[in-house]
């Protein structure tokens, strides 16, 4: 093996042209236009153009794909996670054309990759699987028979790919007929099949999947489990491992079990075993337990074996987004595995010498906002702590695998995840403080990520106690996101004129005049606008006028009622941070240290340890616009995306609530409801029609007015 095309992008494809080039080998990258200036593409040994933007155009062709791997002379091909990965005409038209497929064989993928088909060879080999129905009859009243069968509440699934694309959960039967209209939706357009099951539903289970790694030779062994309990949307946002809830008699029973099915399907290469863990001892509120760690030392951990019970989800047939985690506790390369096997080498240790050493935990870094809603843009600045870059993370170490730059673009046509972060530690409590270190000292500023919010579950009671379960964020990212807008309104006023007058300066703020006018501004954050007068009084002071009279009442009333008057220090320091001082006669002194950009003409992205927030300058607006609160008479796309659906009509009368227009970005679909009881006036787009941000989607008027004749 002397050249391996990497048929992905972005960090992933950055992950195995790192691995490749330290064995020697050399590595073709492939990229679509809006990629064309992607750090995997400078990367490679040599790129080439698949000619076009979205992933059915590029990432997505076999073809192309081919024609790419013919055109550069390469003699392998790695599919890395995601696109075309779990594809099995795909790995066998590499095969056929005389190329090494690094993955799986195809006959293996089309065994494991149906969850209807993995189901059916799991129960023939005694791995506990749900009760449900993933049969040929795709109708809804089967489906519906099928649920009434099982019984409520019940989750259906598309029978292709994974993600959570394509996955609805139903509590009773009138929910039925539009989840499954939903879930075909989004499995036709990810993974090209609409086939759906469905089967019984575990409402607070944990989700821990098992590593198992396969030689062609016969061997095949797991290397332990991770914990991917913290979801939103069926997509993993924390993975750690070893898992709170798993102890060395019930690794090996899952273990077992997941190298059972491997090989029951005559598995090679890597892949991943899921499965759904339930036991009474998974949803006691109480401390958890001293149990035995895998690193040998005792920690808090919850005995969660004693009674528990695990069933399989599905087994993903490729790498996995989280097996940084599974390298930083056995010190493998998995990619390197990967590709030692596909060479034909036998898998280079046994179950017995398999050693997990330690905690690791990775978080999702993802460019979406409070909501979950994905969000695209440019990132205009970039900064990180120190990291490794794909290497293992020595114990106390960080690993940050990303694909990121200042000048990045997010497009729309791609997942939301920016990159990785993985902490390795001695034990969990370490891990844990140590990630929420790393993640308060990465800037990605420009569009919204979720870093704060990562670094705020990371730091619930709840997840430091090891019993977050499925449901955590249902339960608690109220909560979370609560806390977050506490700290941002607590530094808001020093912060946004900070950013404001920062960027907007002609000269140092250490230099700047004083001026004995004050100055009106008006600034609108989260809908709410806040009159102030600010007088520069020199060398970067500020005085600011009426802010803490406005501001209370946006505050919660724990934080305390601020002066009318309060001074800020503006401080340039080095990197282009700021550093903001205030005191008053009454006000608490503050002192914080900030990055911000403009984005867009008025607005401001800015940044401080912890704490993320966006303001925008309402001055230029009349009086009666800058106050409105967010356009209630409107809704706006707050996304690029793709129209899939309106549910609604012109003159339809609405509860607040209710589901107005459904979009597509980001491989997945989002449902834009109404944000109070109105009557539709005007639906100003239609299905299939791409929207980008801010766009009026329709307008509507008071639920007693109807439309417009």
């Amino acid at each position: 093996m002397k050249k391996i095309l990497i048929a992905n992008r972005s960090e992933i494809a950055r992950r195995i042209i790192h691995t490749a080039h330290r064995m020697g080998i050399e590595t073709v990258g492939v990229y679509s236009d809006p990629d064309a200036n992607a750090l995997h593409v400078r990367e490679a040994t040599q790129a080439v153009a698949l000619g076009g933007a979205s992933s059915a155009d590029t990432y997505l062709r076999i073809d192309k794909l081919l024609a790419a791997a013919r055109a550069t002379g390469a003699d392998a091909v790695h599919p890395g996670y995601g696109f075309l990965s779990e594809n099995a005409d795909f790995a066998q038209a590499v095969v056929d054309a005389g190329l090494t497929w690094i993955g799986p064989p195809p006959a293996a993928i089309r065994a494991l990759g149906s969850k209807a088909g993995a189901k059916a060879l799991a129960a023939a080999h005694g791995v506990p699987c749900l009760p449900g129905y993933a049969g040929d009859d795709q109708s809804d009243e089967r489906f519906a028979q099928e649920a009434a069968r099982i019984g409520y509440p019940a989750m259906v699934k598309a029978v292709a790919g994974g993600g959570g694309r394509g996955m609805r959960l139903v509590t009773d039967a009138a929910q039925l007929p539009a989840a499954l209209a939903s879930a075909r939706s989004e499995a036709l357009a990810g993974f090209g099949c609409g086939d759906l099951l469905i089967e019984r539903a575990l409402l607070r289970p944990r989700h821990v999947e098992v590593q198992i790694f396969a030689d062609a030779h016969g061997a095949c062994i797991h290397l332990g489990e991770r914990d991917c309990s913290v979801q939103r949307r069926h997509q993993k946002l924390i993975e750690e491992s070893p898992s709170p809830a798993v102890d060395a008699a019930l690794r090996e029973r899952m273990g077992a079990c997941a190298v059972a099915l491997a090989q029951a399907a005559g598995y090679v290469g890597a892949g991943t075993v899921e499965f759904l863990l339930e036991g009474k001892d998974l949803s006691d509120a109480g401390p958890p337990q001293l149990a035995k760690a895998p690193s040998g030392g005792s920690e808090p951990r919850e005995a969660g074996s004693v009674g528990a019970q695990f069933f399989l989800m599905e087994m993903n047939t490729r790498l996995q987004v989280e097996h940084p985690v599974t390298e930083a506790l056995t010190g493998l390369d998995l990619v390197e595995w990967q590709i030692r096997v596909a060479r034909g080498e036998p898998l280079p240790i046994t179950q017995s010498q398999v050693a997990l050493q330690g905690h690791a935990i990775e978080v999702r870094l993802c460019a979406e906002d409070a909501h979950f809603r994905p969000h695209t843009g440019r990132v205009q600045h970039f900064s990180a702590p120190t990291a490794t870059a794909f290497e293992r993370a020595a114990p106390g170490a960080l690993r940050f695998d990303h694909a990121l730059e200042e000048g990045s673009e997010v497009s729309p046509h791609y997942d939301a995840m920016l990159g990785k972060l993985i902490v390795h530690a001695p034990t969990r409590a370490e891990a844990i403080a140590a990630l929420v270190r790393a993640l308060n000292g990465t800037r990605v500023l420009g569009l919204p990520t979720n870093r704060a919010f990562l670094a705020a579950c990371l730091g619930h009671p709840v997840f430091q106690g090891g019993q977050a379960l499925v449901p955590f964020l249902a339960e608690h990212a109220t909560d979370v996101q609560e806390l977050l807008l506490k700290d941002e309104l607590s530094a808001l006023i020093p912060l946004a004129l900070a950013a404001i007058f920062a960027s907007t300066s002609t000269a140092p703020a250490s230099a700047s005049l004083p001026c004995a006018l004050a100055r009106p501004l008006r600034l609108r954050h989260q809908g709410t606008v806040l009159p102030l007068a600010v007088r520069e009084l020199g060398a970067g002071r500020l005085q600011v006028e009426g802010a803490s009279a406005h501001t209370a009442s946006t505050l919660p009333e724990s934080m305390g009622t601020a002066t009318t008057s309060t001074t800020v220090q503006l401080t340039p320091q080095p990197g282009g941070a700021v550093r903001a001082t205030t005191h008053g006669a009454d006000a608490p002194f503050t002192d914080h240290t900030m990055h911000a950009v403009p984005v867009g003409r008025l607005r401001w992205h800015w940044q401080t340890g912890g704490v993320d927030g966006w303001v925008e300058d309402a001055s230029w607006e009349p009086a009666a616009r800058a106050g409105a609160a967010g356009g209630a008479a409107e809704l706006r796309a707050p996304f690029n995306g793709k129209v899939v659906s309106l549910p609604v009509a012109a003159g339809q009368v609405l509860a607040a609530g209710d589901t107005v227009v459904v979009i597509e970005s980001m491989k997945l679909e989002h449902s834009l409801s109404s944000p109070a009881a109105a009557t539709v006036a005007e639906l100003l787009v239609a299905p299939g029609q791409q929207v980008s941000p801010g766009q009026v989607l329709a307008r509507f008027a008071p639920a007693t007015q109807g439309a417009p004749a």
